[in-house]
């Protein structure tokens, strides 16, 4: 199952190119939340740079669970407020040159409400078909549509593949799915198939090119 990360972060309150300069200049990423848990109500936040960067370079598959603890300036008694909120990370801006992350999109979710989630498909071990048979392993579908509490949300989705043969398929409907998680992409979807093996064309045996003679023209 996918890890519950924490963050820190700060609300944001000046918006425009100027303001996100100076948030990255001070070794910050401007991020956004917005989702189903709060409404729809979007908040602009900013995260240390070093610590995004740290979770994504751990990160296994592609939605990381995150505990993100929003500072929303001083309450009543003089102090900081920190409001927690559970959220997928939904969208990570790199730099096209340097790669380094720009912007993040998290989504709010509640642990006791369902979601939606695209998870990686992945083959484990080796096809009969390849292994013995010289067969090429095909995959067809990269991620499963799934639908489950955030707290049993997979990582990836691996499938064995061992017993596939040449010619046989796997189906949405044969993966094995953890506890608590339901497919949502339909079931007769191929996942993977063991296709013929590749016959290399023998060199020198296409007959040749038929030449055709001129006539005689009478020419000394």
């Amino acid at each position: 199952m996918v890890k519950q990360l924490v963050l820190s972060a700060a609300l944001r309150v000046e918006r425009g190119r100027n303001a996100v300069k100076q948030v990255r200049a001070r070794g910050y990423v401007p991020a956004v939340l917005y989702g189903d848990a709060d409404g729809g109500v979007l908040q602009a936040i900013e995260i240390k740079r070093c610590e995004v960067e740290r979770i994504l370079a751990h990160a296994v598959g592609e939605n990381l669970l995150v505990e993100l603890r929003v500072v929303s300036g001083l309450g009543s008694r003089g102090k900081s407020e920190v409001l927690s909120r559970l959220s997928l990370i939904q969208e990570v801006q790199h730099h096209p040159v340097s790669g380094g992350v720009l912007h993040v999109d998290f989504r709010a979710v509640s642990a006791t409400s369902k979601i939606e989630v695209e998870i990686p498909l992945e083959a484990k071990g080796e096809a009969k078909g390849v292994k013995a048979g010289g067969g090429l392993l095909e995959q067809s579908l990269r991620a499963l549509l799934v639908e489950c509490l955030p707290q049993n949300l997979p990582e990836v989705i691996q499938v064995d593949v061992t017993t596939l043969d040449i010619g046989d398929s796997y189906h949405v409907k044969d993966v094995v799915l953890p506890e608590g998680v339901r497919s949502v992409t339909s079931s007769e979807l191929a996942v993977f198939r063991v296709s013929e093996p590749i016959t290399p064309t023998t060199s020198g045996s296409a007959s040749p090119p038929e030449v055709t003679k001129e006539k005689d023209r009478g020419f000394p």
